[in-house]
């Protein structure tokens, strides 16, 4: 097992590289789920990617094989900052693209402004510049009170998938590895996404950006997304039909083929 170590804690992540020893070896590709997944997320997006480019993948803070926070840990948008890049130095990244998506979108974002000179493009699936934009989260605690990470998980599915979306087998798994997550690494992630608001720093960031974004989200309405592109530099959106705020589970294939596109077009190598 990989961890990357810091000083709150191990992360777990993963670097997966198939390129062709005769192919020329492309900038790697560093992915941050969001709350509620784990790093096999991001398996889907591997088939499209593979070939030219490493690929590296963790477990966030308070999910998988990382670091547990008790329930008083100061969480915080900074110190996912930091955890990102812990991983990118642990893996021998120096400089990479980067994908983010929920909340790994919002640290995504974060981090490029931080650190632009380590970041080659950014991509931000369903994910938000602006917390308090974030809808229907206010009966997460009810939920977790209720019902447990267990009941949380069931009533999340649907918003993140419509009911045709999956096949049976990956709908089970996903509200499985979903209801792992403790209620207290989900609350404080959330506090911290609600927190956000990067409203200033998105004018700065020049690297280029792809925005995929479901039509269909619960949570972060299409607006919200039409304005970061508007605030964003260098950035493209991409608005993908019947889907939710799962977007990039369910669609996997179709988000890694515009990621693909976009990285090739800008000869972003």
């Amino acid at each position: 097992m990989t961890l990357a170590a810091t000083a709150h804690g191990p992360l777990h992540f993963e670097v997966v590289e198939q390129t062709a020893p005769w192919q020329e070896r492309c900038l790697p590709i560093l992915f941050h789920h969001g709350v509620g997944s784990i790093s096999a997320l991001w398996r889907g997006w591997y088939p499209a990617l593979i070939d030219r480019y490493p690929l590296v993948v963790f477990d966030m803070r308070g999910c998988g094989r990382s670091h547990i926070p008790e329930a008083d840990f100061g969480w915080s948008l900074e110190l996912m900052v930091e955890d990102l890049f812990a991983v990118a130095d642990a893996a021998g990244l120096k400089r990479f693209h980067l994908v983010g998506e929920s909340i790994g979108g919002t640290v995504a974002l974060a981090a490029t402004s931080a650190r632009p000179d380590r970041i080659a493009t950014l991509t931000v699936s369903n994910g938000a510049h602006l917390g308090t934009t974030i809808g229907r989260v206010h009966a997460w605690r009810q939920q977790l009170d209720e019902g447990g990470s267990a009941g949380w998980s069931k009533a999340f599915m649907a918003d993140r998938f419509h009911a045709d979306a999956l096949d049976r087998e990956r709908r089970d798994w996903f509200e499985t590895q979903q209801a792992d997550w403790q209620r207290d690494s989900i609350l404080n992630a959330l506090s911290v996404l609600i927190g956000a608001d990067l409203t200033s720093r998105l004018g700065k960031i020049e690297c280029p950006t792809l925005l995929l974004h479901p039509d269909g989200s619960p949570f972060i309405p299409v607006p919200v997304m039409a304005e970061m592109h508007r605030l964003l530099p260098n950035a493209e959106l991409n608005v993908i039909g019947h889907a939710r705020h799962g977007l990039p589970f369910s669609h996997a294939q179709q988000c890694a083929a515009l990621l693909r596109a976009f990285l090739d077009s800008r000869g972003a190598g």
